[in-house]
């Protein structure tokens, strides 16, 4: 039996709450304490490769990761951003988008590495307070606002 994979199923928001959502793609806000603003854009039909999809389709894959990456420099005022499209646990077609802070959990190793200290709950909460106005501009920016 072949297992269902995670990020085909549309109808969720694959570990957090969908902010744009077409035929082709969506963009999820992840539930995640220590990285607020962490995004992903994943592609709906399961692929694994951005060279599985047409130019034009990966044009408009990079075009929202992009518009994206400019809604969170924009909203959450991040020392960097990191992009990455890994797949090696899910190999469907999705990107991360990952604000960094020279203060974060992290910093400056990858979010997926040991954690090199705590982010301060006042600095989290500051940046949590930030995700309305974040939500807001990616819908803007993806050219689905309300």
């Amino acid at each position: 039996m072949t297992a269902v994979c995670e990020l085909c199923r549309e109808e969720d928001g694959s570990g957090g709450e969908i902010l744009f959502r077409n035929d082709k793609l969506r963009v999820v806000l992840i539930d995640d304490g220590n990285y607020p603003g962490f995004c992903r854009v994943i592609w709906n039909a399961h692929v694994a490769e951005m060279t599985d999809l047409p130019p034009a389709d990966r044009s408009l894959l990079m075009r929202t990761v992009c518009q994206v990456e400019e809604a969170l420099r924009q909203v959450m005022k991040p020392l960097k951003i990191n992009l990455a499209s890994l797949g090696n646990m899910v190999p469907h077609l999705h990107w991360h988008l990952i604000p960094r802070y020279a203060d974060d959990a992290h910093f400056p190793n990858p979010v997926w590495a040991p954690a090199a200290r705590q982010t301060a709950p006042d600095v989290l909460a500051a940046r949590q307070a930030l995700l309305p106005a974040l939500r807001a501009a990616v819908k803007q920016y993806a050219g689905c606002a309300d």
